[in-house]
């Protein structure tokens, strides 16, 4: 390509320590770089030399935008949440990022853009989220109140809160809700992609959640998948498949689904609702009840990782308990974190690292389950827990949970970690490693959505 030797930015600008004045030497430097950017093809039809050029120009703009954040994270964040003062959730918190520091994370329209294309096609844009979640989670006063943030009920499900409580049963598109006795049912609905999980999950599934945590009458949590109709399972419950990840290889998985979905409902299941007011020496002053997860069939990815938030685990005999985090080349959420809690270091990293498999009925999986029961015998141990956890009162439940989560996982630990994970799974999601993995491993090119 001819000029490529000057299709770059130059240095970085000098930063003064002046919120507005370096942000202003910033995000014009990073204009810049977007426009040298546009002058190159898209992905797809780059020779090997513009594709060189573009990638050490996507990392010089990054690094401009770190540098920017390890001077300025708390206070953009104070902006952008008029001084801590307002619950700002994270797609929210991207959108006014975009607005009043252009170019430190992409616009909405470019996001839509970078949409269009297949996974290994896009340029990456999504990374500068993950950087600046990364470096708001990483100051303690700024990740703390995000995680609250995050922890507010949505506008939804106190919209459709009393529809609820007089139905007792909702339909949420993929995820319905009922009440069972003093028990709340929450299914996952993805037939036909096997209860995967995708961008137009999360919603519901997080607007689930909170109305069985808003509803007084449900005293506990009961999350399950529901009935499959692909024919090899027809008829049968699938807890999960974790991320479609058809869509991930098609690029119709946003970054944020990573974010939305462990900052989100994720964390309300292990945590509660957090009250209307930030009160960060009070992390655990939360509306929270116990969680039963039922597992069927198999719980892989995603579906795995929720067993390690929940208070009772009941699974079916043989069914397949299974991070595939190797084969897919991300980072399985939270269970870095809690997984070795459950099964110890070493059987941690062989699940995480190796893939290693654990099936309900052997001594191994059992460090992962409560009880183990027969197909058909499924409903009933479900009622004889939700009547065990339910019979000796709530308080002491919530309470109990409480403790235990306050030695095992602070707050601050897990901040700590989501910092870590929002920097290291954006640039997964991102590697030509991922596409690879899903190419040699899921087949993914002859698999339709």
């Amino acid at each position: 390509m001819a000029g490529l030797a000057v299709d770059q930015p130059g240095a970085a600008p000098h930063l003064h320590g002046r919120l507005d004045d370096d942000a202003e030497a910033t995000t014009a430097f990073l204009a810049h770089g977007a426009r040298l950017l546009e002058r190159l093809p898209p992905r797809a039809r780059r020779d090997e030399a513009q594709q060189a050029a573009a990638t050490a120009l996507a990392g010089t703009l990054n690094d401009a935008r770190e540098r920017f954040l390890r001077a300025h994270a708390e206070e953009v964040y104070e902006t952008l949440t008029d001084g801590l003062s307002r619950a700002v959730r994270v797609e929210e918190l991207l959108e006014r990022a975009a607005e009043r520091y252009p170019g430190l994370v992409p616009t909405a329209a470019t996001v839509a853009a970078e949409r269009e294309h297949m996974q290994g096609d896009k340029d990456g844009a999504e990374i500068a989220q993950g950087l600046l979640l990364a470096h708001v989670l990483s100051v303690p006063r700024a990740g703390a109140h995000l995680i609250w943030a995050m922890q507010r009920p949505t506008p939804e499900a106190l919209e459709r809160l009393e529809q609820f409580r007089a139905t007792g049963a909702l339909e949420l598109g993929k995820v319905r809700v009922r009440r069972e006795g003093p028990a709340g049912v929450l299914e996952l609905c993805n037939p036909r992609h096997l209860n995967a999980e995708d961008d137009s999950t999360i919603p519901p599934t997080e607007v689930g959640v909170d109305l069985l945590l808003l509803d007084p009458d449900v005293e506990v949590g009961v999350f399950r998948g529901g009935v499959v109709d692909h024919p090899r399972y027809a008829g049968r419950r699938i807890f999960g498949s974790g991320i479609n990840l058809t869509h991930l290889y098609r690029g119709q998985i946003a970054f944020l689904f990573y974010l939305v979905r462990d900052l989100g409902y994720v964390n309300k299941i292990y945590r509660g609702l957090s009250g209307p007011e930030h009160r960060p020496r009070e992390p655990e002053d939360t509306t929270e009840k116990l969680w039963i997860a039922v597992a069927e069939t198999y719980a892989i990815g995603g579906a795995c990782q929720l067993l390690h938030v929940m208070d009772h685990v009941i699974a079916e005999r043989g069914c397949r308990l299974y991070l595939p985090a190797r084969r897919e080349g991300i980072i399985p959420g939270a269970s870095n974190l809690r997984l070795p809690r459950f099964v110890g270091d070493r059987l941690a990293r062989q699940a995480i690292l190796s893939g290693r498999e654990f099936v309900a009925g052997t001594p191994e999986a059992d460090l992962l389950c409560d009880e183990v029961v027969e197909p058909g015998a499924v409903d009933a141990a479900i009622a004889r827990r939700v009547e065990l956890l339910t019979s000796s009162g709530l308080i002491n439940a919530a309470a109990n949970r409480r403790a235990l989560r306050a030695g095992q996982e602070p707050l601050d630990l897990f901040r700590s970690y989501m910092a870590t994970y929002a920097r290291e799974q954006a640039f997964c999601h991102f590697s030509p490693t991922l596409v690879r993995n899903l190419e040699e491993h899921w087949n993914a090119p002859n698999r339709t959505a």
